[in-house]
């Protein structure tokens, strides 16, 4: 082999090398492109399904979580989707028709194309106690290992009620710590992890392996929340302008088993406001 063939080849792969290498050293991006919550939008979808699918996909947004069908079986809805090139990755079910419907939530959750089953609630009098979570627990156990066999993963949502102090830590870790991590998973609403003054990023780097869908919400600045799970939808705000360090969130969840997440507001003005969100996270993913 000529010495001037050898030194080309040599240079091509030492090239491809710092090439390849540069590729593994990039860093991968904060979140995939955020889905919504149909709750956002739930004046819009009461009056007009399919217009408000458009007017969704038009803001660019093609991955949506549902949790009210509007109406619709869940074979009308997946038509609907499937004309748009839109999908449903999670449909959230109140925790009544979860406990005692499982098997039909499994089924309407396979028809919508969906991946997870989210509830966000749990029916407690007075203030959420050990009792309440005990019982959620066993519940969450149950239904989730009968969604699992189907190819469904469970998540539950936290509503902010759950991290009222137990032992050493919250009613939160012991949900987390007393279900089977097989068969339950979570989903990080950012918002009601900071109202009742805990810290995402704690927990998202203590239980990294748990959570797999998060809530992108942001809280009005000034605002001093507490257990209620309950707060006036004036304190949603767009993300990024409000009292929630959304970027270290986010930098945070890259090291757990988040897959989608969702952009939800309660606030009036949603038409304006999710694109300005959305625009927002798109600009800190790296």
């Amino acid at each position: 082999m000529k010495k001037t063939t050898f030194i080309t080849l040599l240079l091509a792969a030492l090239m491809l090398h710092i090439g390849v290498a540069g590729c593994k050293n990039e860093a991968k991006p904060l979140v995939s492109d955020p889905g919504v919550v149909s709750f956002t939008f739930r004046n819009q979808f009461s009056e007009d399904v399919p217009g408000t699918l458009d007017m969704i996909k038009g803001m660019g947004i093609t991955n949506i979580e549902f949790s009210n069908l509007f109406g619709l079986t869940a074979d009308e809805m997946r038509a609907l989707l499937d004309e748009r090139g839109m999908v449903c990755t999670s449909y959230g079910v109140g925790y009544e028709v979860l406990v005692g419907e499982t098997n039909r939530v499994a089924q309407e959750a396979k028809t919508l194309g969906a991946k997870y089953v989210r509830v966000a609630w749990i029916p407690f009098e007075g203030e959420f106690t050990i009792d309440d979570a005990q019982r959620a627990a066993a519940d969450f156990n149950r239904a989730g290992e009968i969604l699992r066999a189907s190819g469904l993963y469970f998540c539950y949502h936290n509503h902010g009620f759950e991290f009222r102090p137990h032992n050493d830590g919250t009613l939160f870790d012991f949900l987390v710590q007393n279900t089977n991590p097989e068969y339950v998973s979570f989903e990080m609403d950012i918002l009601w992890v900071t109202h009742p003054g805990a810290n995402p990023v704690y927990y998202l780097e203590k239980y990294p392996e748990r959570f797999r869908l998060m809530h992108l919400k942001d809280l009005k600045k000034g605002v001093a929340g507490d257990y209620s799970g309950r707060t006036p939808r004036e304190n949603d705000v767009v993300l990024g302008t409000g009292q929630i360090d959304i970027p270290a969130v986010l930098k945070a969840s890259k090291n757990t088993n988040i897959e989608f997440y969702y952009i939800e507001d309660e606030s009036q003005d949603v038409v304006e406001r999710v694109p300005v969100s959305r625009a927002y996270i798109l600009s800190i993913m790296e």
